[in-house]
């Protein structure tokens, strides 16, 4: 037997010993930045419409609205975007003047634009938004998504890599169902409730939006005097995806969660875990330059075991009451069970607007969040039409 000692933390067959492993891994994460943390527990997604951008931070997906495309189409780098949707629009429509139809033709070809260029540069999905001014016609949202699907495969993108953007209202979610049925993938958005959360979820959709900086925003301006509380697992915002993540994950619901809209660093590093963050450049940056540990913070292990906050509670007995009262299905009698979690809700349109209209939060962001979309779209179209003057076109 050889009496050669062996070298600290190797094993016997030479291969380094598991406490050899640990400080390699604490070495290796001494270098590793908060963004390079978060993307081993949740897919980081870029809420930007900005090429630019999504060169540096390279994230799986992308997503956009009428407000980030309002403003990446007024920086001089993409008027030729701008032209090319412009151009496009015309084989559509051949009339020289200026006229509702044309100038929708137009925004429709732009947000495929982007899309399209979008695409290039990441390697999953995109998501593109149907108008909020067709928030509550359901007919209205699938045929513009069918459009919208249809303008991508005529320039050769497969609609497995688009998402189509539909405001969570009851009729964006009976769009859904509609289209998830024929393939045509849905990323609810404007999302801040969790009866919101329960509708998309029972439509099927792909994905949820919920809007955690948004919520907090709320709070904040309702309840100056507590703003100091809204801290990380404090944060309102974070409590309601939190809340919506070990739902979905305890009831084995397919549809992903996409935390968005966030105000500071400490709400997306508080979702660590969930399925997708979807962030905006400076916060992916603010992230970047940074070494903060990011901890697991959700998991679909934990998901049903996770105790309810007293708040959410309350606010469960009072989705209950609702459901029964105003809900005809029979599935709705479940309780809350001892150890804090939810059982599973069944709502019905009566229900649905219900509970909505008796969370004063919800109900109001949605409203804003709708008219906000809606504005910037206005001034898009107002850009278009100033375009199409300045080209010459009869107005």
């Amino acid at each position: 037997m050889s009496n050669t000692k062996k070298r600290a933390g190797a094993s016997d067959q030479g291969a380094p010993s598991p406490a050899a492993k640990l400080r390699k891994t604490e070495e290796n994460n001494v270098h590793e930045n908060s963004l390079e943390a978060l993307r081993k527990l949740s897919v980081v997604v870029a809420d930007t419409g900005d090429f630019e951008s999504l060169k540096k931070y390279l994230p799986q997906d992308a997503t956009t609205n009428p407000s980030l495309l309002l403003k990446a189409a007024s920086m001089p780098q993409y008027a030729h975007l701008m032209d090319k949707a412009i151009e496009d629009a015309k084989k559509v429509h051949a009339k020289s003047e200026v006229n509702s139809a044309r100038l929708e033709e137009v925004i429709d070809q732009l947000f495929v634009a982007f899309g399209v260029e979008i695409l290039k540069i990441v390697p999953g999905v995109v998501s593109t938004e149907v108008s909020a001014a067709l928030s509550f016609d359901v007919d209205a949202s699938v045929a513009k998504a069918r459009k919208l699907i249809q303008m991508y495969a005529e320039r050769g993108i497969e609609k497995e890599r688009v998402l189509i953007k539909l405001a969570t209202t009851w009729e964006g979610c009976e769009a859904a169902k509609i289209l998830e049925k024929e393939g045509i993938h849905c990323n609810m958005t404007l999302l801040f409730s969790f009866a919101q959360a329960v509708a998309a979820a029972e439509a099927r959709a792909t994905l949820i939006s919920p809007f955690a900086g948004r919520i907090l925003d709320w709070y904040k301006k309702n309840y100056p005097e507590r703003q100091a509380e809204f801290v990380g697992d404090k944060d309102p915002g974070v409590q309601t995806v939190k809340r919506i993540y070990n739902y979905y994950k305890k009831h084995n619901y397919p549809t992903t969660v996409m935390a968005a809209s966030f105000r500071n660093i400490g709400e997306i590093i508080a979702l660590a875990g969930c399925d997708k963050v979807t962030v905006a450049p400076a916060l992916l940056e603010e992230l970047k330059s940074q070494t903060a540990p990011v901890p697991r913070a959700l998991s679909p292990e934990a998901a049903g075991h996770s105790a309810l906050a007293d708040s959410q509670k309350n606010s469960l007995k009072v989705e209950r009451e609702a459901a029964k009262a105003h809900s005809k299905s029979e599935d709705v009698n479940g309780a809350q069970s001892a150890s804090g979690d939810e059982e599973k809700l069944h709502l019905d349109e009566k229900a649905f607007r219900w509970l909505l209209n008796e969370d004063a939060m919800a109900t109001e962001k949605l409203a804003e969040g709708i008219r906000s979309f809606s504005k910037d779209l206005i001034t898009l179209k107002n850009m278009v039409r100033e375009k199409l003057v300045m080209k010459g076109t009869r107005a």
